[in-house]
């Protein structure tokens, strides 16, 4: 496969096969991010797209699942996106869902009857970041939606049939509102329902444009220790059905599991790591390399 830039996608879809149909991020705003900074939005010619799928095929290869790289596939016109899911289903026909990630705005973009020719083509999961459940963070993040957008495109994927699976951070409320964060996302979900919730917590980059309000003052981040509490109120208050996938690359620490059957262990996990990291000088997800 040719790849360029950096390969993102959610932990839960390391079966999917990654077929990549643009690079970069249509967006690409966020202050916390720095996947897409170094390379420039553009779609990838259909050929090259067709090319990737006929290689597949001439493998034997028959994945069941295929994600769709990069940032946010479904940020392309709706014929286009089609025209990749009938290839799709022409040379892997034993694919049974395609899944991507999406902002709130570009399913914002999309009328429903768009949302249900997608789904009939094949689409299923859509990865929205909703990464805060606090406005303010959200609109200091630069975020490209607001909660109550957030509520209306998810209502509009679940009449489509589509499945609604969300990107959180732990530590993008900043130090020491990261409870007060935990509280707010769960109410959120448990009303709204992801199917999935990927944490990917707050790693500060110093390329990222985060790190400027850091320098200046503007931010004070979180330790690892209040992402962790954090993680763990978020744990304890979801009351919905769902897969939970969490993970604090700064402390090498991961924690998932199915909710509610799995709440007991991952709760019990979390409490050995926050007596340990308790015991440590606060750590900060800081790369300045």
């Amino acid at each position: 496969m040719n790849y360029e830039g950096q390969i993102c996608r959610p932990p839960m879809e390391k079966a999917s096969f990654m077929l990549p149909v643009s690079v970069g991020c249509a967006y690409n705003i966020c202050k916390f991010c720095t996947l897409f900074k170094h390379v420039d939005y553009r779609l990838l010619p259909l050929d090259q797209v067709e090319a990737e799928l006929r290689r597949v095929q001439s493998v034997g290869g028959k994945p069941k699942q295929v994600f769709l790289g990069d940032g946010n596939a479904l940020a392309m016109p709706t014929n286009r996106l089609l025209q990749i899911m009938f290839m799709i289903r022409e040379y892997l026909p034993s694919c049974e869902m395609v899944n991507l990630d999406a902002t709130v705005t570009d399913i914002e973009r999309k009328s429903d009857e768009e949302l249900l020719q997608l789904r009939e083509a094949g689409l299923k999961r859509l990865y929205l970041g909703i990464e805060s459940g606090l406005p303010s963070v959200l609109d200091f993040m630069l975020k490209d939606h607001n909660l109550e957008s957030a509520v209306e495109q998810i209502e509009r994927l679940r009449q489509a049939g589509l499945s609604f699976n969300a990107h959180i951070m732990t530590g993008l409320a900043g130090q020491a509102r990261g409870e007060e964060n935990a509280e707010k996302l769960a109410l959120f979900f448990n009303q709204h329902k992801p199917e999935r919730i990927i944490n990917f917590s707050l790693f500060l980059h110093e390329e990222a444009p985060i790190y400027n309000d850091i320098e200046r003052g503007d931010f004070q981040p979180a330790s690892e220790l209040e992402n962790l509490k954090e993680a763990r109120r978020l744990i304890d208050l979801l009351d919905t059905a769902l897969c939970y996938d969490g993970l604090h690359d700064a402390i090498a620490f991961r924690v998932r599991g199915e909710l509610p059957r799995d709440r007991s262990r991952m709760l019990q996990k979390l409490d050995k790591k926050i007596e340990v990291q308790s015991k440590l000088e606060p750590v900060y997800a800081f790369d300045t390399k």
